[in-house]
């Protein structure tokens, strides 16, 4: 075997480059809900996933070996410097959505960063089309959506269990099942996300000749992706975390709970199976799914719509980047020197851009003016209204979420749903009609 030469290991740090933007960019995954509705500080939050994200790299190595031997063809003539221009891809596109707060998938754009490069620099022939479809697409379609269901369904569970109950009753539960299902996700995202840069460098290793061909990731592969993961993740992506925890929909406890088990089981299943799939989409559906499964709760379209938007964008946005990123790397030393001096530069810039209006664990929470009711939310909240009734009534389903959005320990009531004194019924009629 071959020592590491000076290009691989730039492509190794450039990779762990990309897992330390995996790591803050999809923070939001496992912590959002649980960051928003109180049942965890922040950066007791973040700390727990990160320490739990490490543990997961070592879980298993599936899916690297779905990267580094499935989806590029190792024998193709593929060159360490066009995994730079890949990775390189993937890191842009990863900073570009994380400062507009859009939880995209960082696997699908590392995916279409290694699509991309190898298509430019080696050609279509260095692509396996049947693993991109069988163990990317599919997936990508299926998980949301499998998600999002196993989540409404579990939501209307959820309060159905607890319709009768004093939300006071039930706050606690609820608070250590969302910690419990949070901790799951977040080993659930360490078992997956850590692997697809285990998998890039692996492969990396392999195009160089410093190990040999369908070779699982050697130990300390294993350990500095865990690192790098981790490491991203309790510096917390808050940008993300906002969009995921408040802008989506107003999660109430047992929705988080609700959601974050569904999104666990999905992604430990994939895993097992080798899928690599995108984490982001499919927490983003399962959030979504807690907001269509609480009867009178808003789920924001129009932010769903965007996260669509950018989940359909990511794999062509991503490759076309990093074919232009191979095109220079394959003149040789001065163009991939070209393509690290342009990327630094780029990613300065997104870092200025994002220091105007700073997120950080001190306004994470805090939400902006709110998305007007469209079609789509009005059409909902027709079928399912808002629960009516005083607060403490065990009849609707929605009661008690309705008593939790006013005042549980450890939730974030809204302002303007602040109970006021009525002294007459005419009175509480009219601000019962104007709610």
């Amino acid at each position: 075997m071959e020592h590491i030469t000076l290009l691989i290991g730039i492509v190794i740090v450039t990779a762990l480059v990309f897992d330390f933007t995996n790591g803050f960019h999809d923070t939001a995954n496992a912590m959002a809900t649980t960051i928003s509705t109180g049942a965890l500080g922040p950066r007791v939050a973040v700390a727990m996933s990160a320490i739990l994200n490490l543990v997961g790299a070592f879980l298993s190595v599936e899916v690297a070996k779905t990267i580094s031997g499935g989806i590029i063809d190792e024998d193709s003539g593929i060159r360490p410097e066009v995994i730079f221009a890949g990775l390189i891809g993937a890191i842009l596109w990863n900073l570009v959505t994380w400062l507009a707060g859009l939880p995209s998938s960082s696997s699908h754009a590392l995916f279409g960063g290694l699509i991309g490069a190898t298509v430019v620099s080696v050609g279509l022939d260095g692509v396996n089309g049947d693993a991109i479809v069988m163990k990317v697409l599919i997936p990508a379609v299926a998980a949301p959506i499998v998600a999002g269901i196993a989540t409404v369904a579990a939501t209307r569970l959820t309060y159905r269990l607890g319709r009768g109950r004093a939300p006071e009753d039930t706050a606690k539960g609820y608070r250590a099942g969302q910690i419990a299902s949070a901790a799951l996700v977040s080993l659930a995202h360490g078992t997956n996300d850590a692997q697809k840069t285990m998998g890039v460098i692996t492969l990396a290793l392999v195009t160089g000749g410093v190990v040999a061909p369908d070779s699982d990731p050697p130990l300390w592969v294993i350990v500095s992706a865990g690192l790098a993961i981790a490491l991203g993740t309790y510096l917390g992506g808050w940008r993300i975390i906002r969009t995921m925890g408040k802008g989506i929909t107003d999660i109430q406890p047992p929705q988080g709970f609700a959601a974050q088990t569904g999104a666990a089981t999905v992604i430990l299943a994939s895993s097992h199976i080798g899928f690599a799939l995108s984490t982001t989409q499919v927490c983003s559906g399962a959030v979504m799914g807690a907001g269509v499964g609480r009867k009178g709760a808003v789920v924001r379209w129009s932010t769903a719509g965007r996260m669509v938007i950018a989940w359909v964008l990511t794999l062509p946005a991503a490759g076309l980047v990093a074919g232009g990123a191979a095109l220079l790397a394959d003149q040789g030393n001065a163009g991939v020197t070209a393509v690290a001096v342009l990327a630094v530069l780029a990613c300065g810039t997104i870092w200025a851009l994002s220091r105007r209006k700073p997120v950080d664990h001190t306004n994470v929470n805090e939400v902006g003016t709110q998305e007007p009711v469209g079609a789509v939310t009005a059409a909902l909240r027709s079928v399912a209204p808002p629960p009516a009734g005083p607060v403490g009534s065990a009849a609707p389903e929605g009661a008690a979420e309705t008593a939790t959005e006013r005042g549980v320990p450890g939730t974030a009531p809204e302002p303007e749903k602040t109970p006021t004194p009525t002294p007459a019924p005419a009175a509480a009629a009219a601000s019962g009609a104007s709610s």
